[in-house]
Formats: C-alpha cells, sequence, structure tokens
C-alpha cells in the first residue's frame, strides 16, 4: 500500500501520526477484503485550508473535519468485483488501485478530541478510518448507512486497541 502524505500545517502531538495513519488506512483495506494494493494520499490542512477547500468542492462555507475525495465509483459500498473493467482505476506506474484523497483539518481533530472526551491519537485515527470507508463507497446519508459505517468504525477501532 502507498501512503502519500503531505502536510499543509504542523501536527504536533505525542504519538506517530504518519505511522498510525498507515496502520489505519491497512486495518481499512484488510476489514473490507480490498482484493488489491491501494495507494491513497493524506493531506493534513489548517481550519482556514478546510474551510477553503470545503466550500470550493461542496459549497458549503464552513470549517469541516475531513473531507473524502474517493478516485473509483461503486456499484454498491464495498463491492469491489468491477474496479478491473476501467483501467483507470490503477496507477498504470505500480498497478495500484486509486482509492483516492483524504484532506483532515488537524485543528479540527484536537477541537473534536477534547469535545468528546477521549484522546487526539483515537479521533485522529476515527477520522481516517471514517474517510476510508467513504474512498470504499460507503456514505451516512440515510440511518441505515450510518449505521453501517458506525459498526465498521467501531470494530476496526477496537481490533486496533483505540479505545473512547
Amino acid at each position: 500500500m502507498t501512503l502519500m502524505f503531505e502536510e499543509e500545517t504542523a501536527f504536533l502531538v505525542d504519538f506517530d501520526y504518519k505511522t498510525l495513519a498507515r496502520q489505519v488506512a491497512e486495518a481499512a483495506v484488510e476489514a473490507e477484503e480490498f482484493p488489491y494494493e491501494a495507494e491513497i494520499s493524506l493531506l493534513l490542512v489548517s481550519i482556514e485550508e478546510i474551510r477553503e477547500i470545503n466550500r470550493e468542492h461542496r459549497q458549503i462555507d464552513a470549517p469541516t473535519d475531513v473531507l473524502s475525495f474517493p478516485l473509483i465509483d461503486y456499484n454498491s459500498a464495498g463491492d469491489f468485483s468491477h474496479l478491473e473493467e476501467n483501467g483507470d482505476n490503477f496507477n498504470p506506474d505500480t498497478g495500484e488501485a486509486l482509492l483516492g484523497d483524504i484532506v483532515l483539518c488537524t485543528d479540527k481533530v484536537k477541537e473534536q478530541a477534547k469535545r468528546f472526551g477521549h484522546s487526539v491519537k483515537r479521533e485522529y485515527a476515527f477520522l481516517i478510518l471514517h474517510s476510508m470507508l467513504h474512498l470504499f463507497g460507503y456514505d451516512h446519508m440515510t440511518p441505515e448507512e450510518a449505521a453501517v459505517m458506525e459498526e465498521k468504525q467501531n470494530k476496526i477501532l477496537v481490533q486496533m486497541g483505540i479505545l473512547r
């Protein structure tokens, strides 16, 4: 798996956030039984930057915690059977499936960890995992979809020992 990591802002924390991002992404790939090597990009930004990206891409002029930009169109969430039908889903140089991009606001990670009463490490892992599920085609627009995502998120974080 290739995780391209880019930082537009400093993220001063007491854990190895690059290693944790990789571990979370790998856990999501494994839990979903994704049958290909994957390529993902993760960009860490400030609250101002995520507000600008949110305004540009979603027409919402407000900061958010994380944005996901899947590069694969799924017939249904977690259904990888059709990926090879479209050669555009794979990096021609590496053969890895191009899952997509995650943009994470470090200011929001810290703010939400405090608000929800858990560690910054847990919030960071949760948001990356949440975005990984979006990159696999999951969403939370209905209560049923939200329940599926929540169950998957909780199961993976528990397996990783990252608790509230």
